[in-house]
């Protein structure tokens, strides 16, 4: 067996202790894995007096973050998190050093992934961060290494537990939005400001990171359009089921004839379909791999287990000696496209108008729509008394999303809709 491959740790958190257990306790079975014996040589968090998981009485204690650096480690572990310091100057001071960097950081990523991954290739060495884009899912290899022979198409992908969570909770229990996302923070799926989660940055995060993978741009989040869950009611949740679809929030990454369309948003999913199967804290990817077709990645998206374990996994392939581009192509090959515009989204929509139930709302707003040439493929209106409020929902052809949006305009301005329409693509 090789000399011993030394690690620190940055982070004794949730995951970060998990990793200081994992280390500690089955050393001996991962070294056999690695062909070479892992020793946990430093560690770093904020409060050593916190009681911790595992016993690293014996293990040096480091202060400064940046100071890990500085040590005689291999490799250092970063499970702070945060999309700027102290998480990116250490991974900066540890790479510019030559010291291997694995991380679960998907929001620094996001923003500095094409930066940190051109320093580890000038340092010559490797950059993982397989917990960062799904937890436990093995989504990053996949997309790395084992899906690279036709390229890829699109992903798409449920990237966030505590959105799936909501959604599936709400089609359960028939519970409102806010009632879940209170129980969700109870249970701890949720945080207590959990709009990095609801709002849809957390998928973006995460998608920026699989565009990257899977089409060789750089990470940018500007390029992505982001919008979150709080809108979707109990009314279009029972609506999608009575259509034989489910509601989940997506990212989705695909090429396009104008450009590469990178998007965050609620869509319905067909029933029976790997995506609307998968529930409560759950994740799933779809890649769509040319000629060798969809490929379905599932499991733990988040939480200590399978981050943890995603994170051993790619210390033992780094003490094994892989190595390569931290997205598959060197770092100066990751090249931007053009971003597709929103006319280029062709797709059914669901759209529920709430209006007054007068003589000929639905003629106006069917007229609105055929003025922008979107036709109806199916459609639910349930009376009411006279002048009482009612939903009258849509499912829409194949049109354009910048059409259908200046109807929806029009329509949203007639004093018998009461309020803007709800719009939800269906995907697949």
């Amino acid at each position: 067996m090789r000399e011993p491959f030394r690690i620190a740790l940055a982070g004794l958190g949730n995951v970060g202790g998990g990793v200081a257990q994992i280390l500690l306790t089955r050393g001996a079975e991962l070294s056999q894995r690695a062909g070479r014996k892992l020793e946990l040589v430093a560690v770093c968090a904020r409060d050593r007096k916190k009681r911790r998981r595992a016993d690293i009485s014996h293990i040096p204690w480091i202060s400064d973050p940046l100071a890990l650096a500085a040590t005689q480690a291999d490799l250092i572990v970063e499970v702070i998190g945060g999309e700027g310091d102290p998480a990116l100057g250490l991974i900066e001071a540890a790479l510019n050093a030559k010291k291997s960097v694995v991380t679960a950081n998907k929001a620094l990523l996001a923003f500095q992934g094409a930066k940190l991954a051109e320093l580890a290739e000038q340092r010559g060495v490797p950059l993982r961060f397989e917990a960062a884009a799904a937890g436990g899912i093995p989504i990053v290899k996949g997309l790395r290494q084992s899906l690279i022979t036709y390229g890829i198409d699109a992903v798409h992908g449920v990237l966030n537990g505590t959105c799936n969570y909501i959604l599936t909770q709400m089609e359960a229990s028939g519970r409102s939005f806010a009632d879940v996302l209170s129980e969700a923070q109870a249970r701890g799926y949720a945080e207590a400001d959990p709009e990095l989660d609801i709002g849809g940055g957390d998928t973006a995060h995460k998608l920026a990171l699989l565009a990257a993978l899977a089409f060789g741009v750089p990470p940018d989040m500007s390029a992505i359009r982001i919008e979150g869950i709080r809108h979707i009611s109990r009314a279009d949740i029972a609506f999608a089921k009575e259509f034989n679809y489910r509601i989940k929030l997506l990212g989705i990454a695909r090429k396009t004839p104008q450009g590469l369309d990178q998007r965050v948003q609620p869509a319905m999913v067909r029933l029976g379909t790997a995506l609307a199967d998968v529930d409560t804290v759950f994740n799933a990817v779809v890649a769509y791999a040319g000629a060798a077709g969809p490929f379905t990645f599932e499991g733990r998206g988040a939480g200590e287990e399978p981050t943890t374990s995603a994170v051993i996994a790619d210390v033992v392939d780094i003490a094994r000696g892989e190595s390569g581009p931290a997205f598959g192509r060197p770092a100066t090959d990751l090249k931007p496209l053009p971003v597709a515009p929103p006319e280029a989204h062709i797709a059914r929509f669901y759209l529920r108008c709430d209006v007054r139930d007068r003589p000929g709302v639905l003629a106006d707003i069917a007229g609105h729509l055929a003025r922008e040439d979107v036709s109806i493929e199916s459609m639910i209106q349930r009376g009411r008394d006279p002048g009482e409020a009612v939903a009258i929902v849509m499912v829409t052809h194949d049109c354009s999303e910048t059409a259908l949006v200046r109807a929806l305009q029009a329509i949203t301005a007639s004093d018998k809709v009461l309020g803007p329409p709800c719009m939800i693509p269906i995907e697949g």
